[in-house]
């Protein structure tokens, strides 16, 4: 009887441990409703399933109902953007260079037990573009450059207009069009202002309706419409370096998962979610495809 009872007690413990280890391994990613983040958590999905963790995958989320969710505890791993967490999540204005951004939203978010890993080479600011075609015959490489054309256009008899195309808040927001306008010493009217949903500015450059538009440095349309990002010489915008964020007792749950993760960052860069990006938006190739084929040519998976 004695050894029964000892055989009970040694089988509970047992199963309490196994609980207690697939709870630590049963880890729930998130990611935004756009295509980059699409790729980003089901690459981070597959690549730790890999690794031996049962993965939930809850995509498709709007950017502040994330934020709450993994504040709340339903998500436990997301890939977010400094410049984000900066200004949206945190209200702050202030102009900060890349390493600063990061140093930043890492303070405030270890208050919160949401700990920033190492970040990736990958950042998806703002950007002003214009078609290829346009910046060899305009010499243009900077903003600056830009500035100057229109200027001159502008002096001409008669003025010459410059459309450019923004969506609706950035033409609007107090850190928008007219303090980038300010900084580099130009002027639109409001007739050459063209504000239109962001999607709709690559198809516009594309089909040669503007001058110049507002995109984001790694959406795939810049290499599949042909499109040449202007150097932001002055450094206007903020920048978004995509980084895993995790909560802090996941990460103490499970003590190689911090190493796994700056692994996995460690491979990503503009160029290369640009590509990714362009295979999905414009060779229309499965997200989920799209991601193994990534872990497979780096080696993670």
């Amino acid at each position: 009887m004695k050894n029964l009872r000892i055989a009970a007690i040694l089988a509970f413990a047992v199963g309490l441990l196994g609980t207690a280890q697939a709870g630590a391994t049963n880890l729930v990613v998130g990611g935004k409703n756009f295509t980059e983040q699409l790729i980003l958590s089901s690459m981070t999905a597959q690549y730790l399933s890999a690794k031996g963790y049962t993965v939930d995958l809850k995509n498709g989320l709007g950017t502040t109902i994330m934020r709450q969710a993994q504040e709340s505890g339903q998500l436990d791993i997301v890939w977010d953007y400094t410049g984000t967490a900066l200004i949206v999540y945190n209200k702050i204005d202030e102009k900060l260079d890349m390493d600063e951004s990061y140093q930043r939203v890492k303070e405030l978010d270890a208050a919160r037990n949401l700990i920033w890993l190492n970040p990736s080479a990958l950042n998806n600011t703002y950007a002003l573009a214009v078609p290829q075609k346009r910046a060899d015959e305009d010499g243009l490489n900077t903003i600056e450059d830009l500035a100057n054309k229109i200027n001159q256009a502008h002096q001409q008899n008669p003025p010459q207009k410059y459309p450019m195309g923004v969506d609706f808040e950035f033409a609007s927001r107090p850190d928008g069009l007219e303090p980038l306008m300010a900084l580099y010493g130009f002027t639109l009217d409001r007739s050459e202002i063209k504000q239109m949903d962001s999607g709709l500015v690559y198809t516009a450059l594309h089909n040669d309706q503007l001058n110049v538009g507002l995109t984001y440095s790694s959406d795939g349309r810049i290499q599949g419409f042909n499109l040449k990002l202007l150097e932001d010489s002055k450094h206007f915008f903020p920048f978004y370096s995509a980084t895993p964020v995790v909560r802090k007792e996941v990460l103490e749950a499970n003590p190689q998962l911090a190493e796994q993760l700056n692994a996995l960052s460690a491979k990503i860069d503009t160029a290369k979610m640009a590509e990714m990006n362009k295979k999905v938006d414009i060779d229309q190739q499965p997200i989920a495809q799209v991601a193994a084929d990534f872990l497979r040519a780096e080696g993670l998976l």
